[in-house]
Protein backbone atom coordinates (compact mmCIF):
# COMPACT_ATOMS: atom_id res chain seq x y z
CA UNK A 1 0.00 0.00 0.00
CA UNK A 2 1.70 3.19 -1.20
CA UNK A 3 -0.78 5.78 -0.03
CA UNK A 4 -2.75 5.45 3.19
CA UNK A 5 -3.97 8.37 5.25
CA UNK A 6 -6.84 10.38 6.63
CA UNK A 7 -9.30 9.45 3.88
CA UNK A 8 -8.99 5.72 4.55
CA UNK A 9 -9.20 6.27 8.30
CA UNK A 10 -12.39 8.31 7.90
CA UNK A 11 -14.08 5.54 5.90
CA UNK A 12 -12.96 2.88 8.41
CA UNK A 13 -14.21 4.94 11.33
CA UNK A 14 -17.61 5.29 9.64
CA UNK A 15 -17.91 1.51 9.81
CA UNK A 16 -16.59 1.19 13.36
CA UNK A 17 -19.01 3.82 14.64
CA UNK A 18 -21.97 1.81 13.37
CA UNK A 19 -20.60 -1.47 14.71
CA UNK A 20 -21.86 -3.23 11.56
CA UNK A 21 -18.92 -4.89 9.85
CA UNK A 22 -21.15 -7.27 7.84
CA UNK A 23 -21.94 -6.03 4.34
CA UNK A 24 -25.62 -7.04 4.26
CA UNK A 25 -28.79 -6.08 6.18
CA UNK A 26 -28.89 -4.55 9.71
CA UNK A 27 -30.44 -1.43 8.22
CA UNK A 28 -31.60 0.02 11.53
CA UNK A 29 -28.11 -0.01 13.06
CA UNK A 30 -25.88 0.96 10.16
CA UNK A 31 -27.01 4.59 9.68
CA UNK A 32 -27.09 4.13 5.90
CA UNK A 33 -23.41 3.16 5.85
CA UNK A 34 -22.84 0.61 3.07
CA UNK A 35 -19.15 0.66 2.20
CA UNK A 36 -19.23 -2.47 0.03
CA UNK A 37 -21.91 -0.90 -2.15
CA UNK A 38 -19.91 2.32 -2.44
CA UNK A 39 -16.77 0.36 -3.24
CA UNK A 40 -18.53 -1.54 -6.01
CA UNK A 41 -19.94 1.68 -7.47
CA UNK A 42 -16.50 3.30 -7.44
CA UNK A 43 -14.88 0.35 -9.25
CA UNK A 44 -17.70 0.26 -11.82
CA UNK A 45 -17.26 3.98 -12.41
CA UNK A 46 -13.47 3.70 -12.78
CA UNK A 47 -13.51 0.90 -15.36
CA UNK A 48 -16.83 1.63 -17.06
CA UNK A 49 -18.65 -1.54 -16.01
CA UNK A 50 -22.42 -1.88 -15.71
CA UNK A 51 -22.01 -4.12 -12.65
CA UNK A 52 -19.33 -4.74 -10.04
CA UNK A 53 -19.44 -7.17 -7.13
CA UNK A 54 -16.90 -7.09 -4.30
CA UNK A 55 -15.71 -10.30 -2.65
CA UNK A 56 -13.08 -11.48 -0.20
CA UNK A 57 -10.05 -11.69 -2.52
CA UNK A 58 -8.86 -11.48 -6.09
CA UNK A 59 -8.79 -15.28 -6.11
CA UNK A 60 -12.46 -15.52 -5.18
CA UNK A 61 -13.26 -12.79 -7.70
CA UNK A 62 -11.73 -15.01 -10.39
CA UNK A 63 -13.73 -17.98 -9.09
CA UNK A 64 -16.96 -15.96 -9.09
CA UNK A 65 -16.17 -14.75 -12.61
CA UNK A 66 -15.88 -18.38 -13.74
CA UNK A 67 -19.17 -19.36 -12.15
CA UNK A 68 -21.00 -16.27 -13.40
CA UNK A 69 -19.76 -16.91 -16.94
CA UNK A 70 -21.24 -20.42 -16.90
CA UNK A 71 -17.96 -22.37 -16.71
CA UNK A 72 -18.52 -25.72 -15.00
CA UNK A 73 -17.73 -29.40 -14.63
CA UNK A 74 -15.94 -30.97 -17.57
CA UNK A 75 -15.53 -27.76 -19.55
CA UNK A 76 -12.13 -27.22 -21.07
CA UNK A 77 -10.79 -23.73 -20.35
CA UNK A 78 -7.70 -22.41 -22.09
CA UNK A 79 -5.30 -20.84 -19.58
CA UNK A 80 -1.80 -19.33 -19.59
CA UNK A 81 1.30 -20.87 -18.00
CA UNK A 82 2.30 -17.45 -16.63
CA UNK A 83 -0.10 -16.16 -13.97
CA UNK A 84 -0.54 -16.36 -10.26
CA UNK A 85 -1.60 -19.90 -9.37
CA UNK A 86 -5.07 -18.69 -8.27
CA UNK A 87 -6.17 -18.49 -11.91
CA UNK A 88 -5.60 -22.20 -12.42
CA UNK A 89 -7.07 -23.02 -9.02
CA UNK A 90 -10.27 -21.15 -9.93
CA UNK A 91 -10.68 -23.25 -13.09
CA UNK A 92 -10.21 -26.45 -11.10
CA UNK A 93 -12.51 -25.36 -8.27
CA UNK A 94 -15.46 -25.00 -10.64
CA UNK A 95 -14.79 -28.49 -11.97
CA UNK A 96 -13.36 -27.33 -15.29
CA UNK A 97 -10.25 -28.67 -17.02
CA UNK A 98 -7.31 -26.33 -17.62
CA UNK A 99 -5.73 -26.47 -21.06
CA UNK A 100 -2.43 -24.60 -21.22
CA UNK A 101 -1.63 -22.48 -24.24
CA UNK A 102 1.44 -20.39 -24.96
CA UNK A 103 2.23 -16.74 -24.32
CA UNK A 104 4.08 -14.19 -26.42
CA UNK A 105 6.06 -11.04 -25.72
CA UNK A 106 2.99 -9.33 -24.26
CA UNK A 107 3.41 -11.79 -21.31
CA UNK A 108 -0.17 -12.91 -22.06
CA UNK A 109 -1.83 -15.63 -24.10
CA UNK A 110 -1.37 -15.16 -27.83
CA UNK A 111 -4.24 -15.41 -30.29
CA UNK A 112 -2.43 -18.12 -32.27
CA UNK A 113 -1.83 -20.25 -29.18
CA UNK A 114 -5.48 -19.98 -28.19
CA UNK A 115 -6.55 -21.10 -31.65
CA UNK A 116 -4.21 -24.11 -31.54
CA UNK A 117 -5.51 -25.17 -28.12
CA UNK A 118 -9.19 -25.29 -29.10
CA UNK A 119 -10.88 -28.70 -29.08
CA UNK A 120 -14.52 -29.79 -29.36
CA UNK A 121 -14.69 -29.64 -25.54
CA UNK A 122 -13.41 -26.07 -25.23
CA UNK A 123 -15.93 -23.88 -23.42
CA UNK A 124 -13.89 -20.77 -22.84
CA UNK A 125 -10.67 -18.91 -22.26
CA UNK A 126 -9.39 -17.47 -19.00
CA UNK A 127 -7.21 -14.63 -20.22
CA UNK A 128 -4.78 -13.10 -17.73
CA UNK A 129 -3.51 -9.55 -18.21
CA UNK A 130 -0.08 -9.85 -16.61
CA UNK A 131 2.18 -7.33 -14.91
CA UNK A 132 -0.03 -4.29 -15.40
CA UNK A 133 -0.23 -4.70 -19.18
CA UNK A 134 -3.00 -5.85 -21.45
CA UNK A 135 -3.19 -8.76 -23.89
CA UNK A 136 -3.46 -8.20 -27.63
CA UNK A 137 -7.24 -7.96 -27.49
CA UNK A 138 -7.85 -7.20 -31.16
CA UNK A 139 -6.33 -10.49 -32.32
CA UNK A 140 -7.68 -12.47 -29.35
CA UNK A 141 -11.26 -11.28 -29.75
CA UNK A 142 -11.20 -12.35 -33.39
CA UNK A 143 -10.52 -15.93 -32.22
CA UNK A 144 -13.04 -15.72 -29.36
CA UNK A 145 -15.80 -14.52 -31.67
CA UNK A 146 -14.96 -16.91 -34.50
CA UNK A 147 -15.20 -19.95 -32.22
CA UNK A 148 -17.98 -18.55 -29.99
CA UNK A 149 -15.97 -19.06 -26.80
CA UNK A 150 -16.73 -17.67 -23.36
CA UNK A 151 -14.08 -15.19 -22.28
CA UNK A 152 -13.25 -14.67 -18.61
CA UNK A 153 -10.57 -12.07 -17.82
CA UNK A 154 -8.30 -12.23 -14.81
CA UNK A 155 -7.11 -8.63 -14.60
CA UNK A 156 -5.87 -8.97 -11.03
CA UNK A 157 -2.63 -7.15 -11.84
CA UNK A 158 -4.09 -4.82 -14.45
CA UNK A 159 -6.98 -2.88 -12.97
CA UNK A 160 -6.96 0.52 -14.64
CA UNK A 161 -5.35 -0.79 -17.82
CA UNK A 162 -7.28 -0.71 -21.09
CA UNK A 163 -7.10 -1.60 -24.75
CA UNK A 164 -8.47 0.87 -27.30
CA UNK A 165 -10.45 2.58 -24.55
CA UNK A 166 -12.08 -0.57 -23.12
CA UNK A 167 -10.92 -1.60 -19.66
CA UNK A 168 -9.28 -4.93 -19.02
CA UNK A 169 -11.95 -7.13 -17.48
CA UNK A 170 -14.74 -5.89 -19.77
CA UNK A 171 -13.87 -7.56 -23.07
CA UNK A 172 -15.32 -10.88 -21.98
CA UNK A 173 -18.46 -11.97 -20.20
CA UNK A 174 -16.88 -11.46 -16.77
CA UNK A 175 -13.65 -10.09 -15.33
CA UNK A 176 -11.87 -10.01 -12.00
CA UNK A 177 -9.60 -7.57 -10.15
CA UNK A 178 -7.47 -8.07 -7.07
CA UNK A 179 -7.15 -5.69 -4.13
CA UNK A 180 -4.56 -7.59 -2.14
CA UNK A 181 -1.64 -5.80 -0.52
CA UNK A 182 0.56 -5.80 -3.64
CA UNK A 183 -1.82 -4.38 -6.24
CA UNK A 184 -2.24 -0.89 -7.66
CA UNK A 185 -5.05 -0.33 -5.15
CA UNK A 186 -5.47 -2.44 -2.07
CA UNK A 187 -7.98 -3.29 0.61
CA UNK A 188 -5.47 -5.53 2.38
CA UNK A 189 -7.49 -8.40 0.96
CA UNK A 190 -10.34 -8.12 -1.48
CA UNK A 191 -11.43 -8.55 -5.06
CA UNK A 192 -14.08 -7.32 -7.46
CA UNK A 193 -15.84 -9.17 -10.27
CA UNK A 194 -17.09 -6.96 -13.10
CA UNK A 195 -19.47 -7.58 -15.97
CA UNK A 196 -21.85 -5.85 -18.34
CA UNK A 197 -24.21 -8.84 -18.17
CA UNK A 198 -27.02 -8.50 -15.62
CA UNK A 199 -27.60 -12.23 -15.20
CA UNK A 200 -23.89 -12.89 -14.69
CA UNK A 201 -23.87 -10.22 -11.98
CA UNK A 202 -26.87 -11.78 -10.23
CA UNK A 203 -25.19 -15.19 -10.27
CA UNK A 204 -22.01 -13.77 -8.72
CA UNK A 205 -23.99 -11.80 -6.14
CA UNK A 206 -25.81 -14.93 -4.99
CA UNK A 207 -22.98 -17.42 -5.40
CA UNK A 208 -20.62 -15.42 -3.17
CA UNK A 209 -23.13 -15.42 -0.29
CA UNK A 210 -24.45 -18.99 0.03
CA UNK A 211 -26.97 -18.44 -2.77
CA UNK A 212 -28.91 -15.58 -1.13
CA UNK A 213 -30.92 -13.49 -3.58
CA UNK A 214 -30.54 -10.32 -1.46
CA UNK A 215 -34.12 -9.27 -2.07
CA UNK A 216 -35.78 -7.50 0.83
CA UNK A 217 -34.36 -6.49 4.21
CA UNK A 218 -34.97 -9.67 6.22
CA UNK A 219 -32.02 -11.99 5.64
CA UNK A 220 -33.88 -14.93 7.16
CA UNK A 221 -36.62 -14.62 4.55
CA UNK A 222 -34.39 -14.37 1.47
CA UNK A 223 -34.64 -17.00 -1.23
CA UNK A 224 -31.74 -19.09 -2.55
CA UNK A 225 -31.97 -19.35 -6.35
CA UNK A 226 -28.60 -21.14 -6.63
CA UNK A 227 -26.05 -22.94 -4.50
CA UNK A 228 -23.13 -20.88 -3.30
CA UNK A 229 -20.51 -20.42 -0.63
CA UNK A 230 -19.10 -17.62 1.52
CA UNK A 231 -16.83 -15.25 -0.38
CA UNK A 232 -18.15 -12.05 1.20
CA UNK A 233 -16.01 -8.96 1.68
CA UNK A 234 -16.25 -7.16 5.03
CA UNK A 235 -17.26 -3.53 5.37
CA UNK A 236 -13.80 -2.72 6.79
CA UNK A 237 -11.98 -4.05 3.75
CA UNK A 238 -14.48 -2.36 1.45
CA UNK A 239 -13.97 0.97 3.23
CA UNK A 240 -10.26 0.88 2.44
CA UNK A 241 -10.83 -0.34 -1.12
CA UNK A 242 -13.27 2.50 -1.75
CA UNK A 243 -10.68 5.21 -1.12
CA UNK A 244 -7.90 3.27 -2.81
CA UNK A 245 -9.96 2.97 -5.99
CA UNK A 246 -10.37 6.74 -6.08
CA UNK A 247 -6.59 7.06 -6.00
CA UNK A 248 -6.01 4.86 -9.07
CA UNK A 249 -6.09 7.54 -11.83
CA UNK A 250 -3.46 9.60 -10.04
CA UNK A 251 -1.33 6.50 -9.37
CA UNK A 252 -1.48 5.47 -13.04
CA UNK A 253 -0.44 8.94 -14.17
CA UNK A 254 2.59 8.92 -11.86
CA UNK A 255 3.47 5.32 -12.75
CA UNK A 256 3.52 6.11 -16.45
CA UNK A 257 5.80 9.09 -15.95
CA UNK A 258 8.25 6.95 -13.98
CA UNK A 259 8.08 4.11 -16.48
CA UNK A 260 8.82 6.41 -19.42
CA UNK A 261 11.84 7.77 -17.56
CA UNK A 262 13.15 4.27 -16.88
CA UNK A 263 12.56 3.07 -20.44
CA UNK A 264 14.30 6.08 -21.93
CA UNK A 265 17.46 5.28 -20.00
CA UNK A 266 17.47 1.49 -20.10
CA UNK A 267 16.23 1.22 -23.66
CA UNK A 268 19.49 2.76 -24.86
CA UNK A 269 21.50 -0.24 -23.61
CA UNK A 270 22.25 -2.80 -26.36
CA UNK A 271 20.61 -6.14 -25.67
CA UNK A 272 17.75 -4.69 -23.62
CA UNK A 273 14.16 -4.74 -24.86
CA UNK A 274 10.77 -4.53 -23.18
CA UNK A 275 7.65 -6.64 -23.09
CA UNK A 276 5.30 -5.56 -25.86
CA UNK A 277 2.37 -3.39 -24.82
CA UNK A 278 -0.44 -3.69 -27.41
CA UNK A 279 -1.87 -0.29 -26.46
CA UNK A 280 0.69 1.92 -24.66
CA UNK A 281 -2.00 4.53 -23.96
CA UNK A 282 -3.81 1.94 -21.83
CA UNK A 283 -0.86 0.82 -19.72
CA UNK A 284 -1.37 0.95 -15.95
CA UNK A 285 2.45 1.02 -15.72
CA UNK A 286 2.58 -0.90 -12.46
CA UNK A 287 5.57 -2.89 -13.76
CA UNK A 288 8.60 -2.30 -15.93
CA UNK A 289 9.18 -5.57 -17.79
CA UNK A 290 12.69 -5.99 -19.20
CA UNK A 291 13.60 -8.70 -21.67
CA UNK A 292 17.28 -9.72 -21.78
CA UNK A 293 18.92 -11.53 -24.72
CA UNK A 294 18.67 -15.00 -23.16
CA UNK A 295 18.05 -16.86 -19.91
CA UNK A 296 21.71 -17.06 -18.99
CA UNK A 297 22.26 -13.32 -19.25
CA UNK A 298 19.04 -12.69 -17.32
CA UNK A 299 20.38 -14.88 -14.52
CA UNK A 300 23.64 -12.94 -14.44
CA UNK A 301 21.78 -9.62 -14.40
CA UNK A 302 19.59 -10.84 -11.55
CA UNK A 303 22.67 -11.85 -9.55
CA UNK A 304 24.20 -8.39 -10.08
CA UNK A 305 20.95 -6.72 -9.07
CA UNK A 306 20.71 -8.77 -5.89
CA UNK A 307 24.35 -8.08 -5.02
CA UNK A 308 23.70 -4.36 -5.40
CA UNK A 309 20.52 -4.56 -3.30
CA UNK A 310 18.38 -3.40 -6.21
CA UNK A 311 16.11 -6.43 -6.55
CA UNK A 312 13.83 -7.24 -9.45
CA UNK A 313 11.45 -10.14 -10.11
CA UNK A 314 12.44 -13.12 -12.22
CA UNK A 315 9.94 -15.95 -12.44
CA UNK A 316 12.39 -18.49 -13.85
CA UNK A 317 15.03 -18.54 -11.10
CA UNK A 318 12.71 -17.69 -8.19
CA UNK A 319 9.85 -19.84 -6.93
CA UNK A 320 7.14 -17.17 -6.88
CA UNK A 321 4.24 -19.44 -7.94
CA UNK A 322 3.58 -17.41 -11.05
CA UNK A 323 5.04 -19.78 -13.65
CA UNK A 324 4.22 -23.34 -14.64
CA UNK A 325 7.80 -24.52 -14.03
CA UNK A 326 7.09 -24.20 -10.30
CA UNK A 327 3.68 -25.92 -10.36
CA UNK A 328 4.56 -29.53 -9.60
CA UNK A 329 1.44 -29.87 -7.45
CA UNK A 330 -0.67 -28.89 -10.47
CA UNK A 331 1.19 -31.15 -12.88
CA UNK A 332 0.73 -34.09 -10.52
CA UNK A 333 -2.77 -33.05 -9.36
CA UNK A 334 -1.89 -33.31 -5.69
CA UNK A 335 -5.23 -32.42 -4.10
CA UNK A 336 -6.67 -32.64 -0.61
CA UNK A 337 -9.74 -34.37 -2.03
CA UNK A 338 -10.79 -35.62 -5.45
CA UNK A 339 -11.62 -33.02 -8.09
CA UNK A 340 -13.78 -33.54 -11.20
CA UNK A 341 -10.63 -33.59 -13.34
CA UNK A 342 -10.01 -37.11 -12.00
CA UNK A 343 -13.35 -38.19 -13.44
CA UNK A 344 -13.02 -36.49 -16.81
CA UNK A 345 -9.28 -36.95 -17.19
CA UNK A 346 -6.66 -34.29 -17.78
CA UNK A 347 -6.92 -32.89 -21.34
CA UNK A 348 -3.12 -32.62 -21.53
CA UNK A 349 -0.06 -34.28 -20.09
CA UNK A 350 0.86 -31.42 -17.78
CA UNK A 351 4.35 -32.82 -17.25
CA UNK A 352 5.34 -32.59 -20.92
CA UNK A 353 3.77 -29.44 -22.28
CA UNK A 354 5.27 -27.80 -25.36
CA UNK A 355 5.28 -24.08 -24.55
CA UNK A 356 8.37 -22.61 -26.22
CA UNK A 357 7.12 -19.04 -26.10
CA UNK A 358 6.63 -19.12 -22.34
CA UNK A 359 9.97 -20.83 -21.72
CA UNK A 360 11.78 -18.25 -23.83
CA UNK A 361 10.00 -15.12 -22.61
CA UNK A 362 9.93 -15.93 -18.90
CA UNK A 363 13.54 -17.05 -18.91
CA UNK A 364 14.57 -13.62 -20.23
CA UNK A 365 12.16 -11.52 -18.14
CA UNK A 366 13.06 -9.30 -15.20
CA UNK A 367 10.26 -7.16 -13.78
CA UNK A 368 10.37 -4.16 -11.49
CA UNK A 369 7.37 -2.94 -9.56
CA UNK A 370 6.86 0.78 -10.16
CA UNK A 371 5.85 2.97 -7.23
CA UNK A 372 3.91 6.18 -7.72
CA UNK A 373 5.53 7.58 -4.57
CA UNK A 374 9.02 7.65 -6.10
CA UNK A 375 10.73 10.98 -6.76
CA UNK A 376 12.36 11.78 -10.09
CA UNK A 377 15.75 11.39 -8.43
CA UNK A 378 14.82 7.95 -7.09
CA UNK A 379 13.75 6.84 -10.57
CA UNK A 380 17.03 8.12 -12.02
CA UNK A 381 19.01 6.26 -9.36
CA UNK A 382 17.13 3.03 -10.09
CA UNK A 383 17.76 3.39 -13.81
CA UNK A 384 21.46 3.94 -13.18
CA UNK A 385 21.75 0.95 -10.82
CA UNK A 386 19.85 -1.37 -13.16
CA UNK A 387 21.85 -0.17 -16.14
CA UNK A 388 25.12 -0.80 -14.31
CA UNK A 389 24.04 -4.31 -13.39
CA UNK A 390 23.05 -5.10 -16.97
CA UNK A 391 26.33 -3.82 -18.39
CA UNK A 392 28.34 -5.84 -15.90
CA UNK A 393 26.32 -8.99 -16.49
CA UNK A 394 26.30 -9.02 -20.25
CA UNK A 395 29.80 -7.57 -20.60
CA UNK A 396 28.86 -4.32 -22.27
CA UNK A 397 31.18 -1.47 -21.46
CA UNK A 398 29.51 1.67 -20.11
Amino acid sequence: MEFFGALERTEINDVLETGILFRYNHEAQRNNIYKAREFEAEVAKLVGANYAHAVSSGSTAALCAMVAAGIGAGDEVIVPPFTYIATIEAVLMVGALPVFADIDDTLCLSADSIRRAITPRTKGVCLVHMCGQMADMGAIMAVINEHKLVLVEDAGQAMGASYKGVSTGLWGKTGAYSFDFFKIATAGEGGVMVTNDEQAYKHADSFSDHGHDHIGTNRGMEQHPILGFNYRISELHAAVGLVQTRRVPDIIQKNNAHKKQLMATLGAIPGVSFARIPDPDGDSATFLNLLLPDTESAGRVLAELNAAGVGGFNYWFTNMYHFINQWDHIKQMRTASALPIEKFGAPQDYNSLDLPGAQSVIGRLISFGIRASWTTDEVAALAENVGTAIRKAILIEA
